[in-house]
């Protein structure tokens, strides 16, 4: 009864001032009403919350009796009693819940929807109860991280005229943030929490540079393209190796660029702020990954010199299929070990029956006769040189012409286009017979098996690289110089080297199997070949270029680019704020709603009364409702002066104010043309025209 009646009686006072026809006395735990039934009614129904809050153990005070009044009197289904003893997160003996029925709306909204815009004036706790439900759901794993952010226009300032660097420039606009989120969370956690990326807070310019250059090369099913000539409804290649679609693009004008390569030479160019989905040795322990900036990876990619941050690897990708005149496993082995020189009969050279019964059988209208103790001549079925006298192209020299390979020699030869961007049986057919010819396995004690190749052509290097690593493998390579290399023998002779090699190390996803030669497939299969992984090896500035950024459709965000690494720029499994989105513009807004990634949350807070946008700039939270009123899972909800918890003046203040910005609509002033008429305005919410009046084109 004391927690009830309050101090010196002050909850006693305070019904009794709410009610004054009704008297209210008390005589030990017992209560006695006189006065209108109506009035009794209510104020009978207020008791009975009332006792039922005190028995949750959430203290009563002044505020919390007149809320629970107000939300009698509005006739709401909704209980006072359930309003305020909704707890929300607790931290250092502290809770934070609703006060009022709207906010209990509101966060009842965001377990419901995916993205909600709460708009009212300040002191309504729009940004404050957010952001309980960001580090709830951050505390309860629904989410990986938490990404605040606010539009950096303030008062009409300019950040280039205030004092100090960057960081002193930006932080008393994200001070508020700062603030709340040290109210819910441990002081001394945040700083890692921030470092590792959990706890994003940054200004909204920050968020749309998550981009690459306009000729960064983006997979499609058709091969790679630059990606500033995608549009959207293209498709492009995901991390799963299927296509999925473009749903934006967006310029992103000129950034600062990076160029990110990995231990195995792959290399592409993105701007700091575009993310990277990485696994450091600890998420790796937790079966966890996390996304990080390319800023935030500069100056820490290693750790006790190991490499931090792993890159997933993409599954092998199925590009469109193309016609191809020539078995591909065949074309390997003549890549091999063929004479493609078509200035005599084309002929194979190997000392494994395995494989010449195999490029028999793969080549039509051919059959291999020896001449030699290793070489054979690939001789048509049933000889002759035509049909009626007619002299005819031998099968295989008119395919090695139409492919480009007549001439090549071991110096010169490359995998035609065709079989380098074709289905995934196509591409490991051709990488099959060229293991099986100058490939093999390395085995060293208590590791792995990897493969090893080695060629004297740069482009078919370059060629068998891609094509591992269109199967999700990595290759690695290094030169041998031709000078000063041990001659090799012929027939006893030696024969000095004319040209280097190139010794490519390979390692494959557990799915491929890169020989069909029974003797490799062995010896590869009984040491166990060695999963692919790539690191982040160095990251380094390459200047200022014009950039742009995609969005895709794949459930994880991800898509291939330059040398099949694998990368996205939206935001998965993140908890994200827009504070003070009245000072963004439409093109911004609409930038930051498409940044939602899947498992992702946004919330949208703002006052429209309150916006310091340029003259003639029009605020992206005044017209994103017209757009978005009918879109499924988006939700609006509007505080009013009746929902400010801070100091209970501040409401008397806002509706004071509305009232007398009703009574005297505001002059025009010299030199400017006269405000647009005031639009009717809904009853109960005079404190939406409270501060900076706007007429519609946009004027102060």
């Amino acid at each position: 009864m004391a927690a009830l009646l309050g101090p010196r009686d002050e909850l006693l006072k305070t019904m009794e001032r709410s009610f004054p026809r009704v008297d209210v006395m008390v005589r030990g735990n017992q209560f006695r009403l006189d006065g209108p039934s109506e009035d009794v009614a209510v104020i009978e129904r207020l008791i009975d919350e009332l006792i039922v809050i005190v028995a949750a153990g959430q203290p009563l005070n002044r505020d919390a009796v007149e809320r629970a009044i107000s939300m009698l009197r509005s006739a709401s289904a909704e209980r006072p009693a359930d309003v305020l003893t909704m707890n929300i997160i607790s931290n250092r003996g502290r809770t934070i819940r609703p006060k009022t029925l709207h906010q209990k709306h509101y966060v009842d909204a965001i377990d419901k929807h995916t993205i909600v815009f709460g708009i009212g004036p300040a002191g309504t706790g729009k940004t404050y109860l957010a952001m309980a439900k960001a580090v709830a759901a951050l505390q309860a794993k629904q989410v990986n991280r938490i990404i605040l952010t606010r539009p950096a226009v303030e008062a009409g300032e300019r950040l280039g005229f205030l004092p100090g660097t960057l960081n002193d420039k930006i932080d008393p606009y994200l001070r508020p943030l700062y603030d709340a989120l040290h109210d819910m969370v441990d002081p001394d956690s945040i700083p890692r929490l921030m470092a590792s990326g959990t706890i994003e807070v940054a200004p909204l310019a920050y968020m749309r540079g998550r981009a690459q250059p306009l000729d960064a090369q983006v997979l499609t099913p058709e091969g790679f393209r630059d990606i500033g000539s995608l549009q959207v409804g293209d498709r492009v290649i995901g991390s799963q190796g299927e296509a999925t679609a473009v749903l934006g693009v967006y310029a992103q004008g000129q950034r600062e660029v990076y160029r990110v390569s990995t231990q195995d030479g792959a290399s592409t160019l993105a701007c700091g702020e575009h993310l990277w989905q990485v696994r450091t040795p600890s998420d790796k322990r937790r079966g966890r990954t996390r996304v990080v900036q390319t800023s935030e990876m500069i100056g820490r990619l290693r750790a006790a010199h190991a490499r931090r941050f792993e890159l997933p690897m993409m599954a092998p990708p199925e590009l469109a299929p193309r016609e191809v005149p020539m078995d591909a496993y065949a074309l390997g082995l003549l890549l091999g070990d063929g004479c493609l020189t078509t200035l005599t009969t084309p002929a194979c050279s190997t000392v494994d029956a395995q494989l010449a019964v195999a490029l028999e059988e793969a080549l039509e209208g051919v059959e291999l006769r020896a001449n030699g103790a290793h070489d054979d001549v690939l001789s048509r079925q049933g000889g002759g040189g035509g049909r009626g006298g007619v002299i005819t192209a031998h099968p295989v020299t008119a395919i090695v012409r139409e492919l480009g390979l007549a001439g090549t020699r071991s110096h010169t030869t490359f995998v035609p286009k065709d079989y380098l961007l074709n289905s995934v049986a196509v591409r490991l057919a051709v990488l099959q017979g060229l293991l099986d010819t100058d490939g093999g396995t390395v085995t060293q004690r208590g590791r792995t098996c990897r493969v090893q190749y080695c060629t004297t052509s740069p482009q078919l290097r370059d060629d068998v690289v891609f094509l591992v690593r269109s199967l999700g493998g990595t290759a690695d390579w290094r030169a041998r110089p031709a000078e000063g290399r041990k001659p090799g023998l012929a027939n006893g002779r030696p024969v000095p080297s004319r040209h280097d090699a190139f010794v490519l190390d390979i390692r494959l996803p557990a799915s491929v199997d890169p020989f069909r030669r029974k003797r490799k497939r062995d010896a590869y299969e009984k040491h166990t070949g060695g999963l692919p992984t790539r690191f982040v090896d160095r990251i380094e500035p390459v200047g200022m270029r014009e950039t742009v950024c995609i969005q895709v459709a794949a459930a994880d965000s991800l898509y291939v680019t330059d040398d099949f690494l694998v990368t996205h720029n939206t935001l998965n499994d993140a908890f994200i704020i827009l504070d003070e989105a009245q000072n963004t513009s439409a093109e911004q807004m609409k930038m930051f709603l498409t940044r939602l990634g899947f498992g992702s949350k946004m919330v949208v807070t703002g006052d429209v009364t309150q916006v310091d946008l340029p003259t003639g700039t029009s605020s992206g939270l005044r017209v994103v409702r017209d757009i978005l009123a009918d879109v499924e899972d988006i939700h609006f909800t509007t505080l009013t002066s009746a929902d400010v918890v801070r100091h209970r003046l501040v409401s008397s203040i806002v509706e004071a104010y509305g009232k007398h910005d009703e009574g005297q609509p505001q002059a025009p002033r010299a030199s400017r043309r006269p405000p647009a008429k005031d639009r009717q305005r809904p009853a109960g919410e005079v404190s939406a025209e409270v501060g900076t009046r706007h007429t519609e084109d946009g004027e102060q």
